[in-house]
């Protein structure tokens, strides 16, 4: 194996899945990985395991560097399975070693795995000495789960963030300045969108007490994806962009359609944003997947959601749309609403008083066409999008 140096003695031995396309029902184009790493120093560390799938990968790569009875400790920063599920096998083959996590990490643990581990608590500011190098601990609760901290390693400027600034993406390569940028940053602004995004305003202080914290921070180590080593900061101006709800005035529309109607109107829409300059964007639900939908939302500053109506209701990929966006309940968002119906509406209306109950900020007024929309429909919907483009300018 060719050793991959984050720093000398810092080591990944992480794996890489090229096969995973679903994960927490958003859609992984890319593959992930599962990144893990070693600490040689006179106390050796392992921070983070892998999926248990891996784990026997994760402890043959282990073993061409150290005998894995010299690991004196396993850091866990996050019990989330991808992350922790090798955790059993790897204790037995370090049984030696004492786990570090925080206490509702080390509850985790134990909910999860049984209590037959020794285990030891730490909290923000906590330091562990391995020899010349030290680890420092920052509590990092509902990023995405409560257990969740960071590892800092102090002489090194090393922050291994377990699911903060991490991206689904495999890749042979594994440092920020080895892969095309454009590709990262899209891939770090869909994991952001869909895993990250309702956590915002925990996002946003976490970043102001790191930088209070006087923490320097060279390397960005998170548990999935690419490395940041070349210019870190880079993914925290935009992590500080998205959690704040900096966004572009654009529009995306997000539809579907059954017979054609809603697909007429929605380009009647967009028509209508397009004439007052604003940039917009049209999925529909049959062409593309919530994922990137979320991933569209995330800088826009309106959102206009159309649905055919069916059995009184919504279309079900609209109810399925809509249930996974309150989920992830992106802020700073004007909404607009629109659909078709045949005798009986009913589409519309549902998807309002979803929105209502999600707090969202939803447009004053709404367009329905009963059945195929005629010219004066359609110059309704136009002037509908001209109305939501209006008021984002405004």
């Amino acid at each position: 194996m060719v050793k991959i140096s984050l720093a000398k003695g810092i080591n990944w031995v992480g794996v890489v899945d090229w096969n995973i396309r679903n994960f927490h029902s958003y859609v992984t184009k890319r593959g992930s990985t599962y990144n893990a790493y070693l600490i040689e120093d006179e106390k050796t560390a392992l921070v983070d395991t892998v999926k248990h799938e891996f784990s026997n990968e994760l402890i043959s790569k282990i073993t061409q560097i150290v005998a894995p009875l010299k690991i004196d400790y396993i850091i866990v920063n996050h019990v989330e399975m991808d992350h922790s599920s090798s955790l059993p096998v790897m204790a037995k083959c370090a049984k030696n070693a004492t786990i570090i996590a925080s206490q509702r990490g080390k509850d985790a643990i134990i909910e999860h795995y049984g209590s037959d581990f020794s285990i030891e608590t730490v909290k923000t500011g906590d330091q562990l000495k391995l020899g010349k190098r030290t680890l420092q601990f920052v509590e990092a609760p509902m990023l995405h789960w409560p257990d969740s901290m960071f590892t800092y390693v102090v002489e090194d400027r090393i922050l291994m963030s377990n699911d903060a600034f991490g991206q689904h993406f495999a890749s042979s390569k594994r440092f920020d300045d080895e892969v095309e940028a454009h590709v990262l940053m899209e891939e770090a602004k869909i994991y952001y969108a869909n895993i990250l995004m309702p956590l915002a305003s925990l996002i946003a202080r976490k970043l102001e007490e790191v930088t209070k914290m006087g923490i320097p921070i060279e390397v960005i180590a998170p548990s999935h994806g690419i490395i940041w080593r070349s210019d870190p900061s880079k993914i925290i101006k935009a992590y500080s962009d998205w959690s704040s709800g900096v966004s572009k005035k654009r529009v995306v529309i997000v539809f579907d359609t059954m017979w054609g109607s809603t697909d007429k109107m929605a380009r009647a829409i967009e028509e209508g944003i397009a004439s007052q300059g604003i940039d917009v964007k049209l999925l529909k639900l049959q062409a593309t997947n919530r994922t990137e939908a979320m991933t569209e939302i995330l800088d826009a500053k309106a959102v206009v959601v159309g649905s055919p109506t069916l059995n009184n209701g919504m279309f079900p990929t609209l109810g399925s749309f809509l249930t996974y966006a309150t989920g992830l309940k992106p802020k700073g968002k004007l909404w607009g609403f629109f659909g078709s119906y045949g005798w009986g509406g009913g589409a519309v209306r549902g998807m309002i008083e979803m929105a209502q109950k999600a707090g969202f900020e939803v447009h004053e007024q709404s367009v329905e066409v009963k059945y195929v929309p005629e010219q004066k429909d359609l110059k309704k919907c136009f002037e509908f999008g001209r109305q939501i483009a209006m008021k984002i300018k405004a």
